[in-house]
């Protein structure tokens, strides 16, 4: 079981203000838990394969590739701009 010295260290690396009451109730609460991590450390993982997601999903972004849109396109991205200037989208000076 963790000490109350131990309860309130985790306390002040937290942040967390606790009573005397609380700092016992953590006490045991923290102490189950740190049994259980105690309990999994004793299982055998040797025939568990890693994984790096859950899902099993991989790689679901598109690849980057350049599209043109030609001329048409170029010029309905154009009419949407509030601003242009000489077929390139106007923006004010950022300096």
């Amino acid at each position: 079981m963790l000490s109350e010295e131990e309860v309130k260290k985790v306390a002040l690396l937290s942040r967390i203000g606790l009573t005397e009451e609380e700092i016992l109730k953590y006490q045991h609460d923290m102490s189950a838990v740190f049994d259980f991590f105690r309990e999994l450390e004793t299982l055998s993982t040797d025939d568990v394969e890693p994984i790096g997601h859950i899902t099993g999903r991989s790689d679901v972004m598109r690849s980057d590739m350049c599209e043109d849109f030609g001329d048409t396109g170029r010029q309905a991205l154009l009419d949407n701009v509030p601003a242009k200037k000489d077929g390139f989208v106007k923006v004010r000076s950022v300096f």
